[in-house]
Order: structure tokens, then sequence, then C-alpha cells
């Protein structure tokens, strides 16, 4: 017969909390209850601690399970917990005077019982139990590097005596899950078990350790897994070096591996002290409020004011159709049938279907090679894509994109046989990036059912969707890409349409005001680099490179008739097109390309430059030649904020939070910064809104502050971003 104590203790109230069961045999069962991910907070961890020794005390009970509701051990701490204060609200308090000196000092044994996700805070409880069953299915991980902090209840001491120093190093560093079978192969839980069976397995292994069966060991004191202190500190120097290469503008991994290494040379049970010390350190620091704030922000792109509230469900999207199977098409035609979606490639004619089809291919064996597919899953996954030349299929379609050219005659051409030929609820998309929504559609009957769908390059590999929608686009629409978007692992942002919609247009003052300051006599590598040194993912003249001088130009067309005197024109491109040099895809550039994408500088560049100049009667500027890496990250970034500001304004998009991921996962903004609109109130509006208007004196509008940031500066409130209390730590 079983036992529950704490029902009675909390009036059936169980949620947030932990409940203790205690059964016939002797087992106590502490389960956590506070869904949906059982995350840690202080009420979890102060229930959980009076159940322990609650359970510690009775005499009745011979050994404790400690579980989590609803198939999901822990989901880690709450990162809203941690600005708890008081006594229980220290994280040191938790680390040493609970975890290890109660439950590790346990004299009963404890066994974790784990399925679903055991990550962080709930991964090092499991940590401190005497032994850890698992499911297979399990995902166990120690993410708190992506927030950055780093693990604060003695995972950093723990983790390496179980799994090896070296492997502890690649799941701390970087925030790498395992799942249950390979968690059990490298030591970090015991044995796996079936989810029906997987309490009970717990409770014989508990019974088990209690009966000498088994080792009762002590994680923290653990020393057979750990290498000899001299090859240890070399496996530490390399990995701060890799860290310092690969993020050198971030403190908290170094500070992660300096606690690793206390552990290691001045004992454990020290260095719990310090790792809590520099939790309560980093989780002030502005790169965790950037993180923590970003993952709000990230989640919160799902939710649409006005589209999102209505109530309204997803309706089931089976088959696709991609128009076109270009590098766009094939490339969204990829994502789709990665995401296990049935598509129909239709092109016109059999040679360039088979081209689409043959990109396709090669899109999925680059997955392969990456290791995001396996290579017996190749031939299943392209099985879903299927060729036709003329409309075959479309009646039983539940959405078509069209990714054809940017012709407007033919696009509107193609939505009228469109929807002569598909169900009149099925979703009609343009992935169309050049031309106004409004003009592809304005022929159609049904003008509820269309929407934009922008994919950027590598549709298969870049994490973002682009939900364009028209003044017509219905919100059922809406919710129905945002499902879809949800399956397809992308991170979807809904905009109004507007040319260049919202990243695009954000970003495209990034490369104007980079080929401006070439052209007046700053060094183009320099940019590059000051930009990268920055955080960003590329500089801007590697990122024309990528996406191709072509498509540039196209863009330049339509912000040149958009926005007039605010866009600058450069001749630089012009002049490199001319000689062939057009990025990437000519292997030579801005820099020039191996066979292997390995690039170089182009040793013919000050030549072009030259001509560029002379083109647009441009003189060096000898101040501008000394400007320093940081005012040159001013200069480039700061019109991408102003611009940022207008989308706002004109309310292009409805959140500026949604700007932040956008130019963290589209456009390659540092992640740690936050986005482009959290990083610039941390600056503050009024010091880039001064700066701008300085530069506008001398360099013409193209730098001239917008009205919303210039209110903003007048009167030193924020961008636009909403209330953060709730991620701040």
């Amino acid at each position: 017969m079983t036992v529950n104590l704490k029902t009675e203790r909390l009036s059936g109230r169980m949620e947030g909390k932990t409940y203790l069961e205690i059964g016939a045999d002797g087992v106590a069962i502490i389960t956590i209850n506070n869904p949906p991910l059982n995350l840690l907070s202080v009420d979890v961890m102060l229930s959980l601690k009076e159940n322990t020794e609650q359970a510690l005390q009775r005499d009745d009970v011979k050994a404790i399970v400690i579980t989590g509701s609803n198939g999901k051990f822990s989901g880690g701490f709450d990162v809203t917990a941690f600005g708890k204060k008081g006594k229980h609200g220290k994280l040191g308090f938790w680390s040493i005077d609970f975890v290890t000196d109660i439950l590790e000092a346990a004299r009963k044994p404890l066994v974790a019982a784990i399925d679903g996700p055991a990550l962080g805070g709930g991964l090092e409880i499991a940590l401190a139990c005497h032994a850890r069953i698992s499911t297979s299915s399990a995902v166990l991980g120690l993410p708190e590097i992506r927030y950055g902090i780093l693990p604060g209840l003695g995972g950093t001491q723990r983790l390496p005596r179980l799994v090896g120093l070296r492997k502890a190093l690649e799941m701390i560093l970087m925030s790498k899950l395992v799942n249950g079978n390979d968690a059990r192969g490298m030591g970090l839980v015991d044995a796996i078990s079936s989810v029906d069976e997987l309490v009970t397995v717990a409770c014989h292994w508990a019974k088990d350790i209690l009966a000498h069966k088994r080792p009762w060991i002590v994680s923290l004191y653990r020393a057979d897994r750990l290498v000899p202190l001299t090859e240890a500190k070399m496996m530490l120097e390399h990995a701060r070096v890799k860290s310092r290469k690969q993020s050198p503008n971030l403190k908290h991994p170094l500070v992660c591996i300096d606690v690793i290494e206390e552990g290691l040379i001045r004992g454990p049970r020290t260095a719990l002290w310090k790792e809590s010390e520099a939790l309560n350190e980093l989780r002030q620091s502005d790169t965790c409020r950037s993180l923590v704030y970003f993952f709000f922000a990230r989640q919160r792109t799902s939710k649409v004011p006005g589209i999102t509230d209505l109530g309204l469900t997803p309706r089931k999207v089976n088959t696709f159709a991609v128009v076109g199977g270009g590098i766009m098409g094939s490339s969204i035609t990829t994502a789709l049938i990665l995401s296990k979606y049935s598509v129909i490639l239709k092109e016109m004619d059999e040679k360039a279907l088979l081209t689409g089809i043959e990109r396709v291919k090669v899109n999925l064996q680059d997955h392969v090679n990456n290791g995001k597919l396996e290579e017996g899953k190749l031939d299943k996954t392209l099985s879903l894509c299927k060729g036709v030349l003329r409309y075959e299929g479309f009646s039983e379609v539940d959405m078509v994109i069209e990714a054809v050219g940017e012709n407007i005659s033919l696009k509107q051409r193609i939505f009228a046989e469109l929807e002569s030929y598909c169900p009149p609820l099925c979703i009609l998309a343009s992935s169309s990036f050049k031309i106004n929504l409004n003009s592809i559609s304005e022929r159609m009957k049904l003008q509820n059912r269309f929407v934009g769908t922008h994919f950027f390059s590598q549709a298969h590999s870049v994490p973002i969707l682009e939900i364009v929608a028209t003044e017509k686009t219905s919100p059922q629409v809406i919710v129905d890409l945002l499902a879809i978007g949800k399956k397809m692992k992308k991170i979807p942002v809904v905009v109004h349409n507007s040319t260049g919609f919202a990243m695009n247009r954000m970003f495209f003052p990034y490369s104007q005001a980079a080929m401006m300051l070439v052209e007046h006599g700053v060094d183009l590598y320099q940019i590059d680099q000051a930009a990268e040194a920055f955080g960003m993912t590329t500089g801007p003249f590697r990122m024309i490179d990528f996406v191709g001088f072509e498509v540039l130009t196209e863009m330049k067309v339509q912000f040149r008739n958009n926005f007039g005197e605010r866009f600058n024109e450069s001749k630089l491109t012009s002049v490199m097109q001319e000689a062939n040099q057009s990025g990437e895809t000519t292997k030579k550039g801005f820099y020039i390309y191996d066979r292997e994408a390995k690039f170089t500088s182009n040793p013919d560049i000050i030549k072009y430059v030259n001509k560029a100049r002379s083109i647009s009667s441009f003189g060096v500027d000898y101040e501008l030649m000394k400007l320093s890496d940081e005012e040159i990250v001013e200069m480039i970034i700061f019109p991408v904020v102003n611009e940022a500001c207008r989308l706002l304004e004109e309310k292009v998009v409805i959140k500026a939070s949604d700007l932040d991921v956008a130019s963290v996962t589209g456009m390659g903004f540092p992640e740690y910064r936050g986005g482009i609109i959290f990083w610039a109130d941390t600056i503050g509006p009024n010091y880039i809104c001064s700066k701008l208007e300085k530069w506008t004196e001398t360099f013409g509008a193209f730098f001239k502050p917008c009205s919303h940031l210039a209110e903003r500066a007048s009167k030193r409130t924020s961008l636009g971003r909403e209330e953060q209390a709730k991620s701040q730590l």
C-alpha cells in the first residue's frame, strides 16, 4: 500500500512543489511536479529539501527515488528564480548545504529515475544521487553556458568525475545534450529502463545498493575517471585557447574552466564555493542579461498580438508544392522534406526539373556530411520529393510556395494558374524578396490566403522564417504558418508587407555604410575585422560576397526607388561586377575563394576601390582613415539601429524583440549582445542619435535619425523593447 503524505500537507495542491510517496517496500518516491517542464524554483527546492529530510528521518524509509511528473525529470532552473533574495535564494545554499550535505551525504541510497529532460539544475540534482536510471529517450545536459552562466549546483565538479574531463568539457562548454543511451555509454547513467518500468527499476536499484549488491557511489569524490593532473591541465588550457578563439568577447566559458580546474587542484569541496561565487557574479553580467533576454524574446516571436490571441487552431498541413527548382526553390524543398513534409516540385522543363532535384540531393548530402542526417535516411527523405512538369497533384496540396525568378508578370501568371488548380483552402505563398507582395497578388480572387514566406539563402540551414502578411492575409493563414515554422524548426517572425520586409531592410545600411567608408579611404579589410571582433558572424564585405553581387544589385534598385535621399549609392560593386568579380559564386569578390570556400584578401581590391572613388568623385578623408575599430562599428551599425527604429515607427514589425531575434538568427548579430534593439538600448538612444546627427552634417541624409529614434533620445526612453522584468535575473 502506498501512503501519499504530501497530498495531505498540501491540501491537494501539487503543482510547483514536490510530493512524497512511501511504498510498503520501504522506498520513498519524491516526485518533482511543476508542469510543464518541472522547472526548479525556490519553492520547488524548498519542497524537495523538506521531503528529502522527512524521508531521511523516517524509520520506515530505507531508500529514496527522485523522479519527475508527466514523463519529465526537470528542465532545470527557471531563470526567473535566480533573483530571489534571502538565505534560501542564495545559490551557494542549494549547492552545498542541500545538494551536497543533504542529498549526496544521505545515509540512505538515493537513485534518480530520469525520463524526458534532465537539464541544468535538474541534471545536477541527479548527479548528486548515488545512481541514475534513465530511459533511452531522456535528454541530459548542462546548457548553462547558453545563458551566460555556469552550472551552479555542483555540475562543474561532479560531471568530470562521472564521465571524464574531456567529455565533461564538451558537454558543458558546448551545451551538448545527450540521450539516455549515450549517457549510459559514457557513464553518466547507470542503467536504461523502459518508461513503464523506470521507477520500479530505480526502486530495485536503490534496494540493491542498500543490500550492498551494487556500489554506493558519491560522485563528488569519485576519482577513477580522472586523468593525471598534468594531462588535465593541458586539456583545460586547450579548452581555454579554443574558447578565446571562438568567443573572444565572452568571459564566462573561461570562468567555468577555471572552476573545473580549481576542483582538480584544490579539491571539489573548495571548488563548490568558487562555483557558487562565480555563478552569483556571472548572473549579474551584461552577457547573462542579454542571453536570458534573448531566450525570452525568441519564445515571444510566436506570440502575435491580434493574431495568436484570437483562439484560432492551426489547420493540418501535410503536402506542399514548390514552384521553381532553382537555388532557393530547391533549398526550400530540402527544408520541407527534412521536416517530413511531402513535396511536389514543379519546373518548366525536364532539364530544369532534374537539376532542381539534384540540388535537393546535394543539400541532403551536405546534411549527412555535417552529421545532421543519417546516411541511411537520405534516400527515404529524398523520396518525399516528387518532380512534375505540369500541375499534377496540385488539387490535393495544402500549401504552395512560389520560388521563381523576380519577374512580376511571371509570378502573377503562376498565381492565376494556382488558383485554378489548387483547392480553395490551399495556402498560396511567394518567396519573393524584391517585388511588392501586393503587386503579385492584386489579380487573385482569394487574396486572404496569400502570404509571403521569406526564406534566407540556404533555407534548409538558416533557422529563421519571415512570415510576411499583406493587408488581406487572413489571421488563420498566419496561425497556420506559425505552426509550419515550428515543425520546420524555424524561428518565425511575422512582419507586414514592406520593401525589403524587415531583415533585409534593417541590415541594408550595414553594407551601404561600409562601402561609403571605403570610398572615403577606410581600409576594407579593417572594416570586416572590426565587425567580426564586435561579434558579427561576418563583416559587411564578406556578407556581400556570400549573398552575391546580383542579389545586392536587385535590392539596391528597390531601396533607391523607395527610400530616395537616404539611400547611399556606391559604385564599388558595379565596378567589380564589370570585371566579373561578383562574390563566392565567381570565386572572386572582395575576397578570393578556393575550391573549399577558404578565402583570402583580393590583391586587386585597391584598383577597384580607386576606380569607384574616381567615379563618385570622393576624396580620401584622412580623419576617417584614423577611425578606431569601435568607431567603425558605430558607423556601420548605428544606421542599422536607425532603420530598425523606422520599422517600429512604420509598424512593419509589432514587437521590438522580433527585430532582436531577426538580427541574431538572420543577420549574424551577436546573440550575447541581446539583439540590435536590446544592444542599442544599452548604448543609449541619446548617444546613438547624437552620433547620427553629427554624421548627417558631414555625409548627408543617409545618417539622419528617424523620428522614433529622435523622440526617444529626447525623452531618454528605450527604443521600444517590451517590459523585461520577467527576463531579468
